[in-house]
């Protein structure tokens, strides 16, 4: 496959730093094509501004969707975005590298997705048929396979339906759902660490194996069931219709492999 590996951690010596550094060449040596973008050691800069977009300013005022869509369409984006999204256009696969830091991605990562994933690229694309916005389950990314892959210091009974944490799908929602599947890419379950700071001896080595295994195996898993926009189970108004997953609500009302129609 066709990979793309974003790694957010300040900390090259890290433990996500040694396991990218273990896992990548593995993958290359079976064929794999990487590329990577490690925002910390390419100082990426996270924070959008009117400077993203060369040549004329935007208007005061003009929202930011509005401006990125004419740098997008203008060519007019900063170099460094125009990188990140020919990497991101040339990918089958985009695994998204980070410690879980209060229930979230780093700073680094989301401002890489705000500057990154612009009108008129990734979302805000319209269907030439019907002139509709493509959107959860469509969009400017469709046809790719996203992989977030994170690390927490609590233990593995912490990350479940009663664990104080809460499922791994639940706590990656707003990523998993509202970017993965929102642009189009279809979006794998997440791949968690736990208890990092307490792995007994073999364990890292158990880990490199198992993340391989997972990426190896990508192209095949079947992605989280999240339920079209434009599939016919949501209204005009985007609500789920009321024959749609009866009694279910929340977060896995919108799974179609989870709650039962």
């Amino acid at each position: 496959m066709q990979v793309l590996w974003v790694l957010a951690h300040p900390d090259a010596d890290s433990l996500n730093g040694q396991l990218r550094d273990a896992v990548l060449p593995q993958l290359r040596e079976r064929g794999h094509t990487v590329v990577e973008s490690d925002l910390y050691r390419m100082g990426f800069d996270p924070v959008l501004t009117a400077a993203d977009l060369t040549g004329a300013a935007p208007e005061p005022g003009t929202p930011v969707s509005t401006w990125q869509a004419t740098g997008h369409h203008e060519g007019r984006l900063a170099p460094d975005i125009r990188a990140e999204q020919d990497k991101l256009a040339a990918s089958e696969l985009v695994v998204l590298q980070f410690p879980l830091w209060w229930y979230g991605m780093p700073a680094i990562l989301k401002g890489w997705i705000d500057r990154i994933f612009v009108n008129g690229f990734a979302f805000g694309v319209k269907d030439e048929v019907t002139g509709r916005v493509r959107k959860y389950g469509d969009g400017g990314l469709v046809g790719r396979r996203a992989l977030a892959v994170t690390s927490a210091g609590d233990r593995a009974s912490a990350f479940g339906p009663r664990g104080v944490s809460g499922r791994p799908e639940d706590v990656l929602f707003p990523l998993l759902h509202g970017t993965f599947h929102y642009t189009g890419m279809a979006p794998l379950a997440p791949h968690v660490l736990t208890s990092v700071h307490h792995w007994d001896d073999g364990q890292f080595d158990a880990e490199v194996a198992r993340l391989v295994a997972r990426v190896e195996g990508a192209r095949d898993e079947e992605p989280i069931g999240y339920r079209h926009l434009f599939g016919g189970d949501y209204d005009d108004d985007y609500r789920l219709r009321p024959g749609v997953a009866p009694g279910w609500e929340g977060n896995d009302a919108h799974r179609c492999d989870v709650a039962s129609d």
